[in-house]
């Protein structure tokens, strides 16, 4: 591909350019008109414009969807940077009022931090920025930190290991456990006698479907095991499995004492030491300085989740 000529970088416009991005990532024309908010015939029309000024197909239409060219996968790298940069600097330009802000803030959770963060965001919101709209996507780690790279997601919420420089992090809250079951077999509440726990039937929260967590791990360090008879993708399923088969499900702590009683169930302290973690607001680096990226965070850092031992 030769240098493109003033006159042609004149026929160039930034709708051209995120239809062009689009196409890249969706690979289909009426996934980019939704998500960019045009009719179907004006990406039809802008491919085509995209096409005269390039000299390339660009884009082949398979079966399966729209398959980029070796040149359209050469250019998406330099035209993102480009479309990022132009974004960043009208981003530095644009102060953010959220009682004026509109639009719609997509943030990837899953279920626990949908419970303890969300609603309270979503209160925030209301009276603060009504103008906003919350869409939570249930994106695991990798996913979630797949979105927030490719730009479909605002923030993620939750623990990441290992996150990747180009994600940014900040701590919200340490989260600990409890067990939660019906309260005659937690009489002796808030303690909780091994033998009794391991002998109990057990619920494992998993999204990824393992009968297998981290408190078997460490049932194992002590030569103790448990039997785990459900294994569920969610918490609050979790609680009402728990309170009909009269078994234990362990969960983090503001969980527990937030749903656990709606289910008629009590709390108890874990009769072994299970690692806490940390639960994090994550974002990519090219939202840094980006007003509302800042304002959301802080809004989540404002929300108050007490979860200290049983008192």
């Amino acid at each position: 591909m030769t240098d493109l000529s003033f006159t042609q970088l004149r026929r160039l416009d930034l709708t051209l350019l995120l239809v062009f991005l689009g196409l890249v990532r969706h690979r289909k024309a009426l996934a980019v008109a939704s998500d960019l908010g045009l009719s179907q015939s004006a990406v039809s029309q802008a491919l085509r414009r995209l096409r005269d000024i390039f000299g390339d197909e660009l884009f082949l239409r398979r079966p399966h969807g729209m398959e980029p060219t070796a040149m359209a996968l050469a250019l998406e790298a330099p035209v993102a940077a480009a479309v990022e940069a132009l974004r960043g600097a009208l981003g530095d330009a644009r102060r953010f009022e959220p009682a004026t802000a509109a639009g719609v803030v997509r943030i990837a959770a899953l279920d626990a931090e949908q419970a303890v963060l969300v609603p309270a965001l979503a209160a925030r919101l209301r009276h603060q920025a009504p103008r906003l709209s919350l869409s939570i996507l249930p994106l695991g780690r990798g996913e979630a930190i797949d979105a927030l790279t490719q730009g479909a997601v605002d923030l993620a919420l939750g623990f990441i290991w290992n996150r990747p420089e180009p994600i940014r992090e900040q701590r919200l809250y340490e989260e600990g456990f409890l067990v939660a079951g019906r309260p005659d077999r937690l009489a002796d509440a808030p303690n909780l006698d091994l033998d009794r726990y391991c002998a109990a039937d057990h619920v494992l929260v998993s999204p990824a479907g393992d009968l297998r967590g981290i408190v078997d791990d460490r049932l194992h360090e002590i030569g103790r095991a448990r039997h785990v008879v459900l294994g569920l993708p969610a918490f609050l399923p979790a609680l009402a499995a728990v309170a009909a088969l009269d078994g234990l499900v362990t969960l983090p702590a503001r969980i527990a004492r937030a749903f656990a009683p709606g289910f008629g169930l009590a709390v108890a302290e874990p009769p072994l030491a299970i690692r806490r973690f940390p639960v994090s607001a994550y974002w990519h680096r090219r939202n840094d300085r980006e007003m509302r990226t800042g304002w959301l965070v802080q809004a989540l850092r404002d929300h108050p989740t007490p979860a200290g031992p049983i008192g």
